[in-house]
């Protein structure tokens, strides 16, 4: 132990200053190696250790400094097989992909027989004869030679890719991994044509230059000005206008082929002045616990659920204060080059735009004689005489309908037809991510979709499956292991699994353990979220049940631990609310 008589040294490095404190025969740098690694719940076939690349000693404990590359994590330890005589990159990287992966021949164009092939090697230079006018591509890769050439006498009018300097160089990370596209298949170049057809726009101009977005941003005006979202006036003095700007967006289909380009005209809310261009923002949205609420009762009453989106929702809100905008991006009026827009109903960007579409929503809504729920304004209902009900809930755009009156319900979405550009989806089958399968028995709410895209993300679709989320005896504590060099992916891989516990209440404890460490993860706060998603890969579609049990009971469970945090002692409580049998929160 450092002693302060020996100003804060270890004796032992007071008698052997220049021995260090952990002896480790020398090794390699550089040189291949394998850490063994013991990954809690591996099978027997799983690889035992990791490749890595050694680096060097550990001055303040026993082991080898090595890294993998491949995971791009860094090592210590003592357990470690070496490789001295093999660097982890071989020379044979250093070489051309042709000599060591040959490629796969395509017969080429017959235009293209004639043309003389280039060669061009690492070690030995060989040119083939001059070239002809036809251009070789400069990403063209490089091929096995077929009748070389003696070298030229002379290398100062040679291309600079075929100069060869006299130092030899190895360059260990090689560039030739690449597949020219001349080299494709007719089928694949013509796939590989529409991917890059279709790629988003990096600007105006260049979305304006293509037929299809073209014809988006056209649809689009067209869209605002039918709607009456702004006068085209001079700029009264003493005003400033809010910029706008064009955002485009790819939709692709269910099995990836691309549905539709879309343009939307947002404007730079960002720049708007508090009390000058907008006051008040907040906008209700529906409660996940109004959520489950509202399907729950539609389960024990059977009744059926009904889904309406509303097409370009923001701009239908109505605008209090008085805001200028600049005219759309090459979209300026003929003749009208000096005004702005006028803004008379809310645009996206806005930052009273999700304000402004609820207010016009519930207007319309109780204009048909609903009411606002007193616990949630995104919730509205209605009663009849006879004992008769329609509920409604609205997360922004989204509507979803039910009750006892089908009659009524019906008449509603005409009213609602009426007033704004609404799309009927029939039965409700997806919403907010949740997917609902209803039958005469009762209705199940699952994730399965979010939960697999979650797996895809991390690349654990193919993962062994674990039976519990948690390992009991694993108490995680602040600072536990090394931190991690990517702190963002935990927290936002911890922020979808917090979303997936609407339909998984089983992992609603390991997620909030995980969740305390959001400010400094650690490896081993890591590994407790990969156990998670091991246990999510056992069970993708679980999820909760909701059945008529013949009551409407309220009942609450609580319990707690005692002291089981081992870092500040604090118990830990949960709780759980049903209603009717069903599972609220």
């Amino acid at each position: 132990m450092p002693s302060s008589i020996l100003h804060d040294q270890i004796p032992h490095s007071l008698l052997f200053p220049t021995q260090p404190l952990y002896f480790l025969p020398p090794r390699v740098f550089g040189c291949t190696c394998f850490v063994h690694t013991l990954t809690p719940g591996q099978d027997k076939l799983s690889a035992k250790a990791t490749k890595c690349i050694f680096l060097g000693y550990f001055r303040l404990q026993k082991g080898y400094h090595c890294y993998s590359p491949n995971t791009h994590r860094y090592f210590l330890s003592a357990d470690v097989i070496f490789f001295e005589d093999s660097p982890f990159f071989s020379s044979s990287e250093s070489l051309p992909i042709s000599e060591v992966l040959p490629l796969p021949y395509i017969s080429p164009p017959s235009d293209a027989l004639s043309r003389p092939l280039q060669v061009y090697h690492r070690r030995h230079r060989v040119v083939a004869p001059p070239l002809s006018s036809a251009k070789v591509p400069d990403d063209s890769p490089p091929v096995p030679p077929i009748s070389p050439t003696p070298a030229l006498s002379s290398t100062d009018h040679l291309p600079i890719t075929l100069w060869q300097g006299n130092r030899s160089t190895c360059n260990p990370h090689p560039i030739y991994n690449f597949l020219s596209y001349h080299r494709l298949s007719s089928s694949s170049s013509a796939f590989v044509s529409i991917l890059s057809s279709v790629s988003l726009p990096k600007s105006t101009s260049e979305a304006l230059s293509h037929p299809g977005w073209r014809q988006a941003m056209v649809d689009k005006m067209a869209t605002l000005h039918s709607n009456g979202t702004w006068d085209l006036v001079s700029l009264p003095p003493g005003k400033s206008t809010v910029g706008c700007r064009w955002v485009y967006t790819i939709k692709v289909g269910p099995n990836g082929q691309v549905d539709r380009l879309k343009a939307r005209l947002v404007a730079k809310g960002y720049t708007q002045i508090y009390g000058c261009d907008y006051g008040d923002t907040f906008s209700p949205i529906a409660k996940i616990a109004s959520v489950r609420l509202f399907l729950s009762m539609a389960a024990m009453c059977h009744w059926p659920l009904y889904q309406l989106d509303i097409k370009n929702a923001f701009l239908h809100g109505e605008l209090l204060e008085e805001i200028y905008m600049e005219q759309p991006p090459n979209f300026v009026a003929q003749g009208e080059f000096g005004l702005v827009c006028k803004l008379r109903r809310s645009l996206y960007g806005l930052k009273q735009s999700p304000r402004a579409w609820f207010g016009r929503l519930s207007s319309v809504v109780q204009e048909f004689g609903m009411l606002w729920s007193e616990t949630n304004y995104s919730v509205f209902y209605h009663h009849n005489s006879s004992s008769q009900c329609i509920y409604l809930v609205v997360y922004v755009d989204d509507i979803v309908i039910t009750g006892s009156n089908q009659e009524g319900i019906q008449r509603l979405k005409q009213h609602l037809f009426n007033h704004f550009q609404t799309k009927d989806l029939g039965k409700l089958k997806y919403f907010l991510g949740l997917e609902i399968a209803q039958s005469c028995s009762g209705m199940v709410m699952s994730q399965r979709k979010y939960a697999l895209d979650i797996l895809e993300e991390i690349g654990m679709l193919k993962c062994k499956p674990v039976d519990i989320s948690m390992d009991p005896n694993v108490k995680l504590v602040p600072g536990q292991g090394g931190p991690l060099r990517d702190p963002g992916r935990y927290q936002r891989l911890v922020g979808k699994l917090n979303y997936l516990t609407i339909t998984r209440p089983d992992i609603s404890f390991p997620v909030s353990v995980v969740s305390q460490f959001l400010q400094s993860p650690c490896d081993n706060h890591w590994d407790v979220v990969i156990r998670i998603l091991q246990y999510i890969k056992g069970t993708p579609s679980q999820g909760m049940l909701y059945e008529d049990r013949g009551h409407t009971q309220i009942v609450g469970y609580t319990d707690a631990d005692w002291v089981g945090s081992p870092s500040d002692r604090r118990s830990t409580s949960g709780y759980c609310v049903f209603v009717g049998g069903n599972l609220m929160s």
